[in-house]
């Protein structure tokens, strides 16, 4: 896989989608209907947040509150989290990594235009979601100047001098002129 592919190659481009007066057991139903596992919230046809099957559980059935007098706008995550479609992939798994999420709608002037989610991420670059949970967790990313060892992550070539460069450690061969 070439490194800098943009988040529309890969993105979903029918995300569902559900209004912020919605009930709870509405959106429920509709993540197990769609087996998907999260709606982004609009109001007025604009994406406001994003609500999760985790939601549903911390924030409703662990609380002991009713689904059906629940609406959406309480339990979503707000404001949303999300992506424009022409950053770069990388860019969007570090996002999903440093805020710990696994999704994120993608949004072109206002408009939600697809969803990434990690598994989109995983299914066609698995090592970057280990890649960028490394770096989050151990905040390894300000130390990549140069002279790192490992496999090039444009190329995939051996190098042990490695430099960062634009979300990712390339080779001297892979580096811009």
């Amino acid at each position: 896989m070439k490194a800098r592919v943009p988040v529309v190659e890969i993105m979903s481009t029918s995300p569902v989608t559900i209004s912020e007066e919605a009930t709870v057991a509405e959106a429920a139903a509709l993540i197990r209907d769609k087996h998907v596992g999260s709606l982004v919230v609009l109001l007025d046809g604009r994406p406001t947040g994003i609500v999760t099957e985790r939601d549903i559980v911390t924030k409703v059935a662990a609380a002991d509150r009713s689904a059906k007098s629940t609406i959406v706008k309480d339990i979503m995550s707000s404001p949303l989290v999300a992506i424009h479609p022409h950053q770069e992939v990388a860019e969007a798994a570090k996002i999903m990594a440093a805020r710990k999420i696994r999704r994120l709608p993608v949004i072109k002037e206002g408009e939600l235009v697809g969803i990434l989610t990690e598994n989109d991420i995983i299914r066609v670059w698995p090592q970057l979601i280990e890649v960028t949970r490394e770096w989050d967790r151990a905040g390894l990313e300000s130390q990549f100047a140069e002279g790192v060892e490992g496999h090039c992550e444009a190329c995939g070539v051996y190098s042990t001098n490695l430099v960062w460069d634009r979300n990712l450690l390339v080779c001297p061969e892979c580096r811009p002129g």
